[in-house]
């Protein structure tokens, strides 16, 4: 399976696989992390202020990889817009994923842009989008 997730924080295999359902479970799997330069505020967004949200997304998708590597799940990662919808679109040209998992904030710790509708998500993509709440961990 082709594994596209995009993560607000750092996660690991263990996280991962306590998203996904029992289904979709499987040994063999490609996992491709996109962290998208996601901003605090709408301020900053528009204002273009976006070396800090780029260098945290660095460190997201780094540490990421670099954690599933240890747990032996092959995984690459990239940097994303900080729209999270066009981070999923940009990251779909180049990884044909099979399904989607999302990890973003909690609801009261949410960035600019990162709440998505997922049904209109699924519609739009067409792919299995599983979603899963994660803590800030810097």
């Amino acid at each position: 399976m082709r594994l596209l997730v995009l993560a607000s924080e750092p996660f690991t295999a263990q996280q991962l696989r306590d998203t996904l359902p029992a289904d979709a479970q499987t040994g063999d799997t490609e996992v491709m992390v996109v962290a998208p330069a996601l901003q605090e505020s709408p301020i900053k967004f528009w204002f273009s202020d976006a070396d800090d949200a780029i260098a945290k997304a660095e460190d997201v998708r780094r540490r990421s990889v670099d954690q599933l590597g240890k747990e032996g799940v092959p995984a690459s990662g990239d940097t994303g817009e900080s729209d999270p919808v066009k981070a999923l679109e940009d990251a779909l040209t180049t990884f044909e994923a099979d399904r989607i998992v999302l990890f973003t904030h909690p609801d009261e710790d949410k960035r600019y842009r990162e709440d998505v509708d997922l049904q209109e998500l699924r519609e739009r993509l067409g792919i299995p989008i599983d979603e899963a709440t994660i803590t800030t961990t810097s």
